[in-house]
Parts: structure tokens; C-alpha cells; sequence
């Protein structure tokens, strides 16, 4: 009778030793492998009023986690584009004084309509929708 209270107090105690154990190390675990998030889905961004945007300027914008580069041309039309290099997703400028849109990283040139014009990118710019609507600008997603 005595050996099975010991046996029954030596299995309750392990018991209890796995959960203290388990509750110290799950928050940890918990901390290191960050929650899966999903990005929101987002069609359209106010990017500002006309008023604010000189001709042959440019601007980035934020479009969910994607940056974009809005662009108002000499002629006051707008482009935009995603503003990721498809290299190797550096953010690209405006250069106003060549009108082409320009990578830092590994000097690789777009024109205005995002097709790759020199240096290591592989394919063009993903091109956004540009809308003036009562004196502010909407840029959403084509197709």
C-alpha cells in the first residue's frame, strides 16, 4: 500500500514538474514564431490633392505595404507605378531633369511608362490607375 501512494505522489509530482515546465516555455515559443498577419486588400489610395502636386514632380505613396510612385508630368498628366525596383526591390525616384524614373541600387533606368529601359531590371514596373476626382487624386490597382 505504501509502495503505490509513492508511485501514485512520484507520478502526480512528475505530472505537475511537465506542466510547470510547459508553462514557462509556450509563452517563449509563443513570442518567437510571430502570428501568420495578412496583408489587407486594398484597391484604391487617396493620394493627395492636385493642388499640392507641381508639374514635373513625383511622390511616393503608400498602397497597403506596397510603395507606389505617383508622377505629374510637364503636361499635368499622372503616372503610377509600383515603386519596387523588379531587380531587387529598391526604391526607385523620379529623375525630373531625364523624365525617367531611376533605381539607385544598380543604376537601372524605366521611362514613364514603367517599361525597363537600361541596367540589370528584368521586366517593367506594375503600372496603377490614376484618377482626378473633385480636385483629389485616387490611384487604384488595374485589372
Amino acid at each position: 500500500m505504501l509502495l503505490d501512494r509513492r508511485k501514485f505522489l512520484n507520478t502526480l509530482l512528475g505530472l505537475g514538474g511537465i506542466g510547470g515546465i510547459l508553462s514557462v516555455f509556450y509563452p517563449i515559443f509563443s513570442f518567437l514564431i510571430p502570428p501568420k498577419t495578412t496583408e489587407p486588400k486594398v484597391n484604391s489610395v487617396k493620394a493627395g490633392l492636385n493642388a499640392e502636386f507641381p508639374p514635373n514632380s513625383s511622390k511616393i505613396i503608400k498602397f497597403g505595404r506596397t510603395p507606389v510612385i505617383l508622377i505629374k508630368t510637364e503636361d499635368n498628366q499622372y503616372k503610377a507605378l509600383s515603386a519596387s525596383c523588379t531587380h531587387l526591390d529598391c526604391i526607385v525616384q523620379y529623375k525630373n531633369d531625364t523624365k525617367q524614373i531611376w533605381c539607385a541600387c544598380h543604376n537601372g533606368t524605366y521611362d514613364l511608362n514603367g517599361r525597363n529601359i537600361s541596367g540589370p531590371p528584368p521586366r517593367p514596373l506594375e503600372v496603377y490607375d490614376v484618377k482626378v476626382i473633385k480636385d483629389e487624386i485616387v490611384i487604384t490597382k488595374v485589372g
